[in-house]
C-alpha cells in the first residue's frame, strides 16, 4: 500500500464514524467510476486495434460541445 493512502487511511479511522462511511461511500463510487473508465477506454483502443475507428472532425466536435454548454 502506498504511504499516501495509509496516512489517509489513519487519518479517517480517528474521524467520527459518520464522517469514516461518508468518506468510504466517497472513495468506493470514485473507484468504480475509475473502472469503468478505464473499462471503456480499453473498449475504444481495442475498436482502434480492429480498424473500426473514423477521422475526427475537431472543429465539429468543439461546435456540438459548445452547443451543448450553452443549452445546460
Amino acid at each position: 500500500m502506498s504511504d499516501t493512502l495509509q496516512l489517509a487511511f489513519s487519518k479517517a479511522v480517528a474521524l467520527p464514524e459518520p464522517a469514516r462511511e461518508k468518506i468510504a461511500r466517497e472513495l468506493l463510487d470514485r473507484i468504480d467510476a475509475s473502472s469503468r473508465l478505464r473499462a471503456e477506454v480499453d473498449a475504444g483502443i481495442a475498436e482502434l486495434d480492429a480498424g473500426l475507428g473514423a477521422p475526427l472532425d475537431i472543429e465539429a466536435l468543439i461546435r456540438e460541445a459548445r452547443a451543448e454548454h450553452d443549452q445546460g
